[in-house]
């Protein structure tokens, strides 16, 4: 089954198989992290992820 939903960030319409609620994925257009916090009716409820980018003490 497709999903549909739209990027909060960029606004681009995405296309989506075989996700679940919960997971995460890349944006292709801005590349921001998205979750999928639910599905209804085969559209996607997004969030932004941020990522904590590991501290290496430099």
């Amino acid at each position: 089954m497709e999903l549909t939903g739209t990027c909060p960030e960029c606004e681009t319409k995405l296309s989506i198989s075989a996700l679940t609620v919960g997971e995460t994925f890349t944006c292709p257009e801005c590349l921001l992290t998205l979750r999928i916090n639910a599905v209804d009716n085969g559209v996607l409820e997004l969030e932004m992820v941020q990522k904590q980018l590991r501290d290496w003490g430099q």
